[in-house]
């Protein structure tokens, strides 16, 4: 299904694209506060060097940070540019989703993913964890739509399956690793995650979601290693199981569909 007019696509695309970029900036927020111990839910936010309570000026997404030069306001502090990235990544994101599934239910669904996958991101980058408050969310999201569809009984389990489709062989493997390697070989949030991601969607595009992770993933790799992005050389595995499912979630039908078709 598409937009019936461009101006109403071009519409929709701008409202998305607005909306990612605050949502960009709150689950960044979230995600940094989940991992230094603060609450999501209360206090206002603040310079993380200083603590100085920032202004409705300084939280601008994207703009703030480019009117500011990068700097805080009050201290002078040096602001990373991964904060606007990520208010541009979510944008982005969410405009994909938009203009791939347009006005719909599912669309509705597939934001509440990709902001979960994007928070998930953003902790595992910052403190390698992917907090559970996100693993839970998602799995309550997921049943909530489930219920709001037609026969629940099946969809329930198609759901179960999904989850399971990836989950589970992936963390035998874990296991048998570990074994071997004698030390750990990926961490329980990702496996979670993967059982997360893995409700969405059938077990044809979790198995293309898995493989544009692990691209992803040896994508990261080769890029930190060249340029040294990580001193301690750990690579959170969680954006790139979110970059997989997301590239999946836009094209894994279309992909299976050329797939199947060069053997008929």
């Amino acid at each position: 299904m598409k937009f019936p007019t461009t101006f109403m696509a071009v519409y929709a695309g701008v409202v998305t694209a607005l909306l990612g970029l605050v949502m960009g900036s709150f689950l960044n927020c979230a995600a940094w506060r989940m991992t230094h111990g603060e609450s999501v839910a209360k206090g206002r936010s603040h310079c993380a060097a200083c603590g100085h309570t920032l202004s409705a000026l300084d939280l601008v997404p994207v703009f703030s940070w480019l009117f500011l030069k990068g700097r805080c306001r009050y201290c002078g502090e040096r602001i990373s540019p991964v904060h606007p990235l990520a208010e541009l990544i979510c944008a982005g994101a969410y405009t994909a989703v938009v203009l791939h599934f347009t006005i719909s239910w599912e669309t509705v669904e597939y934001l509440i993913l990709v902001s979960l996958l994007f928070c998930a991101s953003c902790a595992d980058l910052y403190d390698y964890i992917i907090p559970d408050r996100l693993i839970v969310a998602g799995i309550v999201c997921r049943l909530i739509f489930v219920c709001l569809g037609g026969d629940v009984p099946a969809a329930l389990l198609q759901t179960l399956i999904g989850g399971l489709s990836i989950s589970l062989p992936v963390l035998l493997l874990v296991l048998v690793m570990e074994k071997i390697l004698k030390k750990e070989a990926m961490g329980g949030g990702d496996i979670k995650l993967f059982f997360v991601v893995g409700l969405y969607f059938n077990c044809k595009v979790n198995l293309v979601g898995l493989l544009f992770a692990c691209v992803c993933g040896i994508g990261a790799g080769l890029l930190s290693q060249r340029v040294r992005l990580r001193a301690d050389r750990h690579i959170p595995f969680g954006p790139s199981i979110a970059a997989g499912w997301f590239a999946a979630m836009l094209a894994g039908g279309k992909i299976i569909d050329w797939y199947m078709g060069l053997f008929m």
